[in-house]
């Protein structure tokens, strides 16, 4: 088809020129035109799928580089920790409640539960001294060269952003969309919080710029991430690096490493490729120690 060259029509009153316009911009039936760049039904197309791939991968690491962001700490771990003070209330307030009612059973087990999340909600205070740590390392907080990166969510993830947003420091948020939708948390700079509809982009952001990777105590998203980590390193298929897993007690008992290096699944080197901590001063020392050992710097 021939392109129209002719000369677009002038007008001298702005109100004319303005009626002009809207008519350009609504279609036959009344309704506006889309690009192709906001129609989402457009883009939600299986053709695109590569395009839509290829978005997010550049849209975080255009954002990388405008902040100057090189190297990362990943920190996974379960959704469910919570702030030692909410804990303390929580604690509280279950046990005023079995007081009322002796013998109840849904009141007790509720007091369990309370226990329980006290007891798990010093790995919430680790994580965000952890980010207060990573927030200030390097010169300071307004250094980038080294971030905290999360899955952006609540619980330890929330913890170790909350630890760098306390120091002023940005730090990462790599969300994921879910059928029960997920929220950010609130301590994520809001230029760093990415929502993922592709979980393999996703992994793919945690390793490409990772120094280390903390993880705590989770469930399956956390055990998924740190056996992948291990088996990138274990392959080859990316440089070492240190994996420290937070809590020795609790680690021991959820998966038996001894038990698969006696069977013969993993070579006793493999039990090297993971360190325990129980602290962030020993997080972080670990984690300089494993770079000092090499003739390296976590910043390199």
């Amino acid at each position: 088809m021939a392109r129209d060259l002719r000369p677009r029509q002038s007008f001298s009153d702005p109100e004319d020129a303005s009626r002009a316009s809207d008519a350009r911009e609504n279609t036959a039936d009344g309704t506006a035109p889309v690009g192709s760049d906001p129609d989402f039904e457009f883009m939600d197309q299986h053709e695109l799928r590569p395009i839509r791939l290829q978005l997010e991968y550049l849209k975080p690491e255009l954002a990388f580089e405008k902040l100057g962001v090189r190297s990362t700490i990943v920190v996974f771990g379960s959704t469910t920790l919570i702030d030692p003070d909410d804990a303390q209330r929580q604690l509280e307030e279950a046990e005023q409640a079995s007081r009322l009612a002796p013998g109840d059973e849904r009141r007790d087990q509720r007091l369990q539960r309370a226990r329980g999340e006290l007891a798990k909600s010093r790995y919430y205070a680790i994580a965000r001294e952890l980010g207060q740590r990573i927030g200030r390392y390097g010169d300071g907080p307004l250094d980038n060269r080294l971030v905290v990166v999360t899955g952006g969510g609540p619980g330890a993830m929330e913890a170790a952003n909350r630890g760098a947003h306390d120091v002023g420091a940005v730090s990462v948020g790599l969300n994921i969309a879910l059928p029960a939708e997920q929220e950010p948390n609130p301590y994520v700079t809001p230029e760093l919080s990415f929502e993922f509809r592709y979980f393999a982009l996703r992994k793919l952001h945690f390793m490409l710029r990772a120094r280390a990777l903390v993880a705590f105590p989770g469930g399956y998203g956390t055990l998924d991430e740190l056996f992948e980590t291990l088996c990138l390193i274990q392959t080859g298929k990316r440089e070492p690096l240190p994996v420290i897993l937070v809590g020795a007690v609790h680690w021991k008992s959820t998966v038996d490493f001894d038990f698969l290096y006696r069977e013969n699944m993993i070579q006793k080197a493999h039990l090297d490729l993971f360190q325990y901590a129980e602290s962030a001063d020993e997080i972080m020392s670990r984690i300089e120690t494993w770079y000092a050992d090499r003739g390296r710097s976590v910043l390199e």
